[in-house]
């Protein structure tokens, strides 16, 4: 149980690259721009890959009636969601100690990776859901007005996930650093979970 519990400490760890890395990256491409636009989104802001990315998107965006790329204090997902990602990482390690002291079974591991992922699910959805408003909901006065082939106003909602071909720009979403050390974080906790399942059907041999 002991090794288990300290992969269990590990683990949670993982998640605080979340602070030093971007979660999620958003690639834009274009004919007249030669090196790619981005966007890089962080659990404390959104930032540019390149020193002026969010001014040139934002003036893009201008022409079609797409709101200014959020700052940080206008969205409350930008204060919630790294004391949420703190909570997780307190309390997983904090669950591996007591696992290490064989105070906890390694039920309470998989409990958590269980909480991670209902809460990582939620934080897509409402990822996805900022996405939709951003591409949907534009200003009537815009400067230029694009329509589908039945004449209803074109979405330029980035995809969630992969490429997608929006007028004469090419969109990649993809996720970056953070997520894929959030998710291995996540599969660590699953095999901590199993080596304490192991542990305890070893035992029970004995």
């Amino acid at each position: 149980m002991k090794n288990a519990s300290l992969i269990m400490i590990i683990a949670p760890l993982l998640l605080l690259g979340l602070f030093a890395f971007p979660l999620w990256n958003i690639m834009l491409g274009a004919p007249q721009y030669p090196e790619p636009l981005g966007m890089n989104i962080h659990i404390t802001g959104i930032k540019g890959v390149s020193e002026f990315d969010l001014q040139n998107i934002d003036g893009l965006n201008h022409y079609i009636g797409m709101k200014t790329i959020p700052k940080p204090g206008e969205m409350w997902e930008f204060n919630v969601f790294p004391k949420v990602i703190i909570g997780m990482v307190v309390l997983g390690v904090l669950i591996g100690l007591l696992g290490f002291f064989e105070k906890v079974s390694y039920k309470l591991f998989l409990g958590w990776f269980v909480l991670m992922s209902v809460l990582g699910v939620l934080g897509m959805y409402d990822f996805n859901e900022w996405l939709t408003d951003y591409g949907s909901n534009l200003d009537p006065h815009a400067i230029i007005k694009v329509t589908n082939l039945d004449g209803t106003p074109m979405t330029y909602k980035p995809p969630l996930f992969g490429n997608q071909e929006m007028l004469n720009f090419d969109v990649t979403s993809l996720p970056s650093i953070g997520a894929y050390m959030m998710f291995l974080g996540m599969t660590l906790t699953l095999v901590a979970s199993y080596l304490g399942w192991k542990n305890g059907q070893d035992a029970e041999k004995q």
